[in-house]
């Protein structure tokens, strides 16, 4: 908040004022990068979609436009969930279908733009790489995100002896629950073999300390950590640094969750010693939906560490001698199992070229700190029946923030509102908002008119209980 403060105290503008959200986009170095996106309009999320999965399709934005128009821009606040698609994306998978009509099979040697197919993956993590804090040649593309889960694990999770645990937070998102209980099982282990870590009793957040007192009190047990880089329900970012050496000091193999943590807090994997790690790309790093997951494999594990083939893996050199010796390509890269997705990391692609037009995720986070702790302030004096979970320390959070209401109907109540509004946020039933401003397109307007939204929301609710 010191930046937000010393800028009202500078205008003489008031921290709630949506004259301060003004100044501070006129000021924000990074506002025209939100031209590089699509931002839909009100009128096109507004409506509902009873078929869709609750808070991550359009029924995040049901109910009507109360006069609002319906061609102005939406304000969305949902890239923890879907990001927002970025203008290149259409422009470069537009390209390479033009490119697939035009040549055909041709494509993948020869491309009219310079992005031959079969080469395609070495553009995409050589831009990925630097957000996640590694070397290009330590990260790959393929596949979705649970599916690279499973094809790291089956590399990574080598249980033998007395060390034959997964640990697993134990709110984790439902897929990671069920990649390490079947990995387990796959084993001929039992779900038991799945450590679960618990906050404290009547705590929402898995404090730092409690990971590393479970890690050396049963790091001997542990073949594999499995955490999240930031948790899904609550925001919460972990010390990845900290949590990585003290898993790797007892033992470990360690393994990162980062589907919200990829394109939201700064990362270095490399640097921490993570063995691997995945995520997904539509969230925060804005690929569409479905879009294809990265992977990272510390340069650590050579040629001859254990995992399942692909013909992709091959070493490139000599993919197409057909061989059937697989002789792995070096890095990352011997761990794809098949060729890139090009329509998909044509999408991912755009957003990258974005990310790099940012110059980075330091500025990135940067903006996002401001953003959310904007969106705190603004948020703290209108919650009644209803509290912030996400951790205050900006270090332990990621750009979302997640409000908690005491009873159903003020959850559903205030919802309602965000949506009739045009304010489209995430929700997790029975109670649970999760608001993202997200710095490539959000702007401290967007979060000014979400928080003025929430707590109109909030005081026609006590007032209609008053009545």
């Amino acid at each position: 908040m010191d930046y937000i403060t010393a800028v009202a105290a500078e205008t003489g503008l008031a921290i709630d004022s949506e004259a301060l959200a003004l100044a501070l986009d006129a000021r924000d170095e990074l506002r025209e990068l939100r031209d590089e996106f699509s931002i839909p309009a009100v009128g096109d999320v507004a409506g509902s979609d009873p078929d869709s999965e609750s808070g991550s399709g359009p029924d995040s934005a049901s109910g009507s436009n109360h006069n609002h128009d319906p061609a102005a821009a939406c304000t969305y606040l949902a890239g923890n969930s879907l990001g927002l698609m970025p203008r290149r994306a259409r422009q470069l998978v537009g390209e390479e279908l033009d490119e697939w009509a035009r040549r055909g099979v041709v494509g993948h040697r020869r491309h009219s733009h310079g992005r031959a197919w079969v080469a395609y993956r070495e553009r995409v993590v050589e831009l990925m790489a630097p957000l996640v804090g590694a070397g290009a040649r330590e990260v790959g593309v393929m596949a979705s995100l649970t599916s690279a889960l499973h094809l790291l694990l089956a590399a990574f999770y080598r249980p033998h002896a007395q060390r034959t645990r997964i640990l697993l937070e134990a709110h984790a998102f439902p897929s990671d629950h069920y990649a390490a209980e079947s990995q387990a099982q796959w084993h001929g282990l039992g779900a038991g073999a799945v450590l679960l870590a618990e906050p404290r009793a009547g705590e929402l957040v898995l404090r730092t300390d409690d990971v590393l007192a479970l890690l050396a009190e049963r790091g001997s047990e542990i073949a594999v950590v499995l955490l999240s880089g930031v948790q899904y329900y609550t925001g919460q970012a972990f010390d990845m640094a900290r949590i990585t050496a003290a898993a790797r000091a007892a033992g470990c193999v360690v393994g990162w969750d980062l589907a919200h943590a990829a394109g939201n807090v700064a990362l270095q994997l490399h640097a921490w010693g993570a063995d691997f790690a995945c995520w997904c790309t539509y969230k925060y790093l804005n690929a569409g939906p479905g879009g294809v997951a990265g992977f990272f494999v510390h340069e650590r594990h050579g040629a001859d560490h254990p995992r399942l083939k692909g013909w992709w893996g091959h070493d490139a050199a000599t993919r197409f001698d057909m061989t059937n010796a697989f002789a792995p390509a070096a890095g990352a890269a011997g761990f794809e199992v098949s060729n890139t997705p090009v329509l998909a990391a044509a999408a991912l692609l755009g957003s990258l070229q974005v990310f790099a037009r940012a110059g980075g995720m330091a500025r990135l986070r940067a903006k996002s700190e401001r953003l959310t702790a904007l969106l705190e302030r603004l948020l703290q004096p209108a919650l009644v029946r209803a509290r912030i979970i996400t951790p205050c320390d900006p270090a332990q959070r990621g750009a979302q923030l997640s409000v908690v209401f005491d009873d159903a109907d003020a959850f559903a109540a205030v919802f309602s509102a965000l949506a009739a509004a045009g304010v489209v946020c995430d929700e997790r039933k029975p109670s649970c908002i999760r608001i993202a401003p997200a710095p490539l397109y959000n702007s401290y307007a967007d979060v000014w008119r979400c928080a003025a939204v929430i707590a109109a929301a909030i005081a026609a609710a006590i007032t209609a209980d008053q009545r």
